[in-house]
C-alpha cells in the first residue's frame, strides 16, 4: 500500500488537487478540479464578506467539505494519506484553518485595535490533521501550510515568485497570475514590488454570458478568417464577412480545432474536431484582440447588426461581456503601471514577463500583449502554468521546502502596494474604465497620462519571444487522469412563511442559484452556495415584495435537500 500525499491549490475561482505517490519519487497519480469556488461570490472580497456575515466557522466548514470532495475524487484510498500541502491566498488559507480574518478585511491599526483584533501568525506551519476541523483524512496525517510574506502577500504570490525563478533575474521582470485576484510582482533594482487587484472573474470565463472556466469544452483561443467573394479590381476581392475559427480544450486539456462560423450569424462554415460548451477568459482575450483588428469591435461597441459576435454551437459574445472583460483587462494594466511608478521605472523598461495560472498558460500571449495585458516592450514572455499547485506538490514531496519558503519570505526585500489605497492606481483605473466602457479615445487617455506625469503607453514595436514552459496549466495529470467536479456547492433550504410564491426572488437571481417548491405554510426555497453571487448581491432579497425572504437565514440553515 503506497504512502500518499495530497497537493491542494485553494484558488479564488476553484480548487485543484493532486494525489502524490510518496513511495515512487513523488509520482502524480491523479488530478481533480472544481468548476467553481464553494463559497458564494466570484472574487476574494466576496468570500471575505461572506465569512464576516455568516461567521468564519461556517465558511470554514463549507471550504473543508469542498476539500474533502476534491480528495474523494482523486480515486485513491484516503486512509493512506500521510501528508497534505495547501497553497492559496491569505483569505483562502485563513478560512481553511478557521483563524481570524478581520485583519484582512479592515485597514489600519486603530480600526483593528477598536475591534479587538489580534492578527494571527501566518508563518509556515505543520499541524496534525485533527487541527483542521472536518478534514477527512487519517488523524496521524499532517497538513503543511506555507507562509505569507505579509498579510496581503500570501503563499500563492510567494509560490509565483519561487516557481518562476524571477527572484534570480538580473533584468527587470514582472510576473502576473492572471485570474480573478490577479497577483503581480515586479522585480527591479534588487527589490520586489507586489500588488493584487480584484480584476473580477471575466479573465477566467465567469461573469461572461456564455463563459466557462478553463475546462474541457471551453473555447480558449480564436482566429478571425477573412472571407472574400467577387473580384472588384485586378488582384482585389471584396471582403464579405469575418469568419470565427475557435480552438477548444479537449478532455486532456489540450487545444483542438473547433468549428468555424460566420461572426454575424453563427452559421457553420467548417466543422471542427470538438464542440464548444462555453468561452473561457483566454478565448475572450483572443476574441477582443481579433475583433479590434477586424473593426468588428470598436470599444465599447460591437459593430454587427445585432451588437454581438456569434460563436459556434449557439454561443455568443455581447457588449455587456465586452465591458466586463474590459474592466478586468484594465485592472491588470493599471496594476502594472502602478508597480512601475512605485519602482521609479517605465513600462518599457520591463524586459521579461511571466504569465502564470490557467489564463496565463492558455492565452495567446501576443494577443494579450496587443490589448494591454502584458507590457509592450518586453523581449521575452514565459507561460509557466499553475505555480500555486506546483508549490503544493513540492511541499508534499519534501517538507523541507516549507522551511525554504519561510526563509525566502523572511529575507524578501519587498514593497507591497495596496492598490485600494493607491492614488496612482485609482487615476489609471478610472482612465481604463472610461476607455473600455465609455469609448474614450486612446489619444485622450494618453493626454491624461501626460497631465498626471505618468509615462505614455507605447505600442508593441517588435513581437517578443514566447516560451511555453508547459502545454497546459497542470502539466502532469497523473496516470489516472483528470476528474472534474461540476457541483462543488453546499445546498441549503428553508421554509419562508407567507411567501407569495411569485418566483420574484428566483427570477431575479443572476446566477440561477435558487429553487422553489410550494409548501402548505409558504415556500421551500433551496440555494446552491457555489452559484450564489454572494451577500453583497442580495438581488433576491430586494425582489421579495412581502420582505419575507432572508438570504442569510437560507444560507445558514442546517436543512439540506
Amino acid at each position: 500500500m503506497p504512502r500518499l500525499g495530497i497537493a491542494l491549490d485553494l484558488g479564488t475561482s476553484g480548487f485543484r488537487g493532486q494525489a502524490i505517490d510518496l513511495d515512487q519519487g513523488g509520482k502524480i497519480i491523479s488530478t481533480a478540479i472544481t468548476t467553481r469556488h464553494p463559497l458564494p461570490g466570484a472574487n476574494v472580497m466576496d468570500h471575505l464578506h461572506f465569512a464576516l456575515e455568516v461567521g468564519v466557522s461556517y465558511a470554514h466548514d463549507v471550504v473543508v467539505m469542498a476539500v474533502n470532495d476534491v480528495i474523494n475524487n482523486l480515486n485513491v484510498h484516503r486512509n493512506q494519506v500521510e501528508r497534505v500541502a495547501v497553497c492559496g491566498n491569505p483569505i483562502q488559507l485563513s478560512l481553511f484553518q478557521n483563524i481570524e480574518i478581520r485583519d484582512l478585511a479592515y485597514a489600519g491599526k486603530r480600526k483593528l485595535d477598536a475591534l479587538g483584533v489580534i492578527p494571527p501568525n501566518r508563518d509556515s506551519r505543520i499541524v496534525k490533521a485533527p487541527e483542521i476541523s472536518g478534514l477527512d483524512i487519517p488523524s496521524t496525517a499532517v497538513v503543511l501550510i506555507p507562509p505569507a510574506v505579509r498579510h496581503e502577500i500570501g503563499a500563492d504570490a510567494l509560490a509565483m515568485l519561487i516557481q518562476t525563478g524571477i527572484l534570480e533575474s538580473d533584468t527587470i521582470a514582472i510576473v502576473t497570475d492572471y485570474g480573478t485576484n490577479n497577483e503581480m510582482a515586479l522585480v527591479a533594482g534588487g527589490a520586489v514590488y507586489t500588488g493584487s487587484t480584484a480584476a473580477g472573474p471575466a479573465l477566467e470565463g465567469q461573469h461572461i454570458e456564455d463563459g466557462l472556466l478553463a475546462l474541457p469544452g471551453a473555447i480558449a483561443d480564436i482566429e478571425f478568417v477573412d472571407s472574400y467573394s467577387e473580384l472588384i479590381l485586378p488582384g482585389y476581392r471584396r471582403m464579405d464577412s469575418q469568419h470565427i475559427k475557435v480552438y477548444v480544450l479537449n478532455e486532456d486539456m489540450r487545444l483542438v480545432t473547433g468549428d468555424t462560423v460566420d461572426s454575424a450569424t453563427g452559421s457553420l462554415i467548417e466543422k471542427g474536431k470538438m464542440a464548444a460548451l462555453g468561452i473561457t477568459g483566454t478565448g475572450v482575450v483572443a476574441l477582443i484582440c481579433e475583433g479590434l483588428k477586424s473593426r468588428l469591435i470598436r470599444i465599447p461597441q460591437i459593430t454587427t447588426q445585432d451588437r454581438m459576435l456569434h460563436l459556434p454551437d449557439g454561443l455568443r459574445f455581447t457588449e455587456k461581456d465586452l465591458a466586463e472583460a474590459g474592466k478586468a483587462i484594465g485592472a491588470v494594466r493599471a496594476g502594472h503601471i502602478t508597480l512601475c511608478h512605485e519602482a521609479g521605472i517605465r513600462l518599457e523598461d520591463i524586459q521579461i514577463a511571466y504569465c502564470s495560472g490557467a489564463s496565463g498558460t492558455y492565452v495567446d500571449a501576443l494577443k494579450a500583449q496587443q490589448i494591454g495585458m502584458i507590457p509592450s516592450g518586453v523581449k521575452q514572455i514565459f507561460q509557466v502554468g499553475n505555480t500555486s499547485l506546483s508549490m503544493a506538490r513540492d511541499l508534499v514531496r519534501d517538507e523541507n521546502e516549507l522551511w525554504r519558503m519561510k526563509d525566502i519570505a523572511s529575507k524578501l526585500r519587498q514593497n507591497h502596494c495596496m492598490f485600494a489605497e493607491s492614488k496612482v492606481f485609482e487615476k489609471i483605473y478610472i482612465l481604463e474604465i472610461a476607455y473600455w466602457t465609455e469609448g474614450m479615445p486612446m489619444t485622450q487617455y494618453q493626454k491624461f497620462l501626460k497631465k498626471y506625469g505618468f509615462p505614455a503607453l507605447n505600442q508593441v514595436v517588435a513581437p517578443p519571444q514566447v516560451i511555453r514552459t508547459v502545454e497546459r496549466d497542470i502539466q502532469d495529470l497523473g496516470e489516472k487522469g483528470l476528474r472534474i467536479i461540476d457541483d462543488i456547492g453546499e445546498h441549503r433550504r428553508a421554509v419562508f412563511l407567507n411567501c407569495l410564491c411569485d418566483m420574484a426572488c428566483i427570477n431575479e437571481c443572476p446566477e440561477k442559484a435558487l429553487y422553489l417548491e410550494t409548501h402548505d405554510q409558504g415556500a421551500v426555497i433551496s440555494i446552491n452556495l457555489a452559484l450564489c453571487d454572494g451577500v453583497a448581491c442580495r438581488r433576491c432579497e430586494r425582489a421579495c415584495k412581502d420582505k419575507v425572504f432572508d438570504l442569510i437565514a437560507l444560507i445558514t440553515s442546517s436543512d439540506r435537500p
